[in-house]
């Protein structure tokens, strides 16, 4: 039986997490498409060294991972979460959770303001995320309304509307 913590040791990647960064990626997902996203955004402008989060288990392994690099909604400054990975045998304990709750502090930390996310509408509201489109947030792909998301970190900053650019790896 797995059983939720209430802590991770979270931290920002070091060059030493990279393979096991790729491995957790590797294994959360069907194909190699993320973790090869996340090598390509290494190499891109749009990466932010220190929001590159892991979750470590007691013995220190990355099991989790959570990724913002620069994106922008119409001509503002702001952030992409994407990727976020568990390993199978963490999944459902905090670990990723821990993982993105970790990043979106630092964010907000280093002046950050916005933040968007593509994912699943049951999930990423429990960080605060809400329906994009609400602010006038869009993409120039067809997505599921409720699977566009966007958080102000700071709360006197509203979010502003426009059209979503993501970084070139992303393909979008």
């Amino acid at each position: 039986m797995t059983t939720s913590r209430s802590s991770w040791d979270t931290r920002a990647e070091t060059g030493a997490d990279i393979p096991a960064i790729r491995r957790i990626n590797l294994a959360a997902f069907e194909t190699s498409a993320e973790a090869d996203l996340v090598d390509a955004l290494r190499r891109d402008p749009s990466w932010i060294d220190g929001l590159s989060l892991v979750a470590r288990d007691d013995h220190g392994t990355p099991v989790a991972h959570a990724l913002l690099t620069r994106c922008h909604i119409g001509e503002v400054p702001a952030l992409c979460l994407a990727p976020c990975a568990v390993l199978p045998g963490h999944q459902r304990r905090g670990a990723g959770s821990a993982a993105i709750r970790a990043a979106l502090s630092t964010a907000r930390e280093r002046g950050e303001r916005f933040v968007t996310v593509l994912g699943h509408p049951d999930y990423y509201p429990r960080f605060g995320f809400g329906r994009a489109s609400a602010h006038g947030i869009g993409l120039t792909i067809e997505v599921p309304d409720e699977a566009l998301m966007a958080l102000a970190l700071v709360p006197d900053h509203p979010l502003p509307s426009g059209t979503i650019r993501y970084a070139a790896p992303f393909g979008i």
